[in-house]
């Protein structure tokens, strides 16, 4: 039912979380956009033909949502790191009712030519302390992977750290299988991304 789409790396500010990106990967972001209905603003890399990474920060040039803003971003802090995934599917009302309480509700969204409908929960807050990924159902044949130079990065390993490791993957093994994707018990929630880049592999 699902398929890994991107990875989202978050920011307190946009310029210096794309440096901090940077200097990990050795490799140069694209520009993304803005997020009006969200209040966000991102920078993006190619992670072959139909994964990408997305570094995400709220703009503060920007009116927030009426509610919290997607992938807790309200209440990030601290250095820039990987925050959440995303997993495209289908029909995000079915994968929505498969999914854990707490996913959200579906949001229309669209900038420039892309259009999608996406998971968003209620208090920004995705279920087993957000290692559950966003739900995101693509409108159209547009996708923002293939418009990206690819650089030779590449997805090697997920790591979802989790204190309810057992119950998570419970929940995943029945809507996705990806042999990238590693669960492991951990006394505090945190998602690991490898990349294999040029210069190696990095982990963020």
């Amino acid at each position: 039912m699902l398929t890994f789409d991107h990875i989202a790396v978050s920011a307190e500010a946009l310029g210096p979380g794309t440096a901090d990106v940077e200097t990990a990967l050795g490799q140069q972001l694209l520009p993304g956009g803005q997020h009006p209905h969200m209040g966000t603003h991102n920078r993006l890399l190619s992670m072959g033909p139909q994964d990408y990474f997305e570094l995400i920060a709220i703009d503060p040039d920007a009116p927030g949502p009426d509610q919290p803003r997607w992938f807790n971003l309200d209440n990030f802090s601290g250095a820039t790191r990987t925050t959440n995934w995303i997993c495209s599917c289908p029909d995000i009302e079915a994968a929505m009712a498969a999914a854990p309480e707490g996913i959200g509700v579906p949001w229309d969204l669209e900038r420039a030519d892309l259009r999608w409908r996406m998971s968003v929960p209620r208090d920004g807050k995705l279920p087993f302390d957000g290692l559950f990924p966003a739900l995101i159902e693509w409108k159209g044949t547009a996708h923002p992977a293939p418009r990206l130079a690819d650089t030779g990065v590449r997805l090697k390993e997920l790591r979802l750290h989790s204190p309810q490791a057992d119950a998570l993957r419970a929940a995943l093994t029945p809507l996705i299988r990806d042999p990238r994707i590693t669960i492991l018990n951990s006394e505090t929630p945190r998602i690991e991304a490898v990349l294999e880049t040029p210069k190696g592999d990095v982990v963020l």
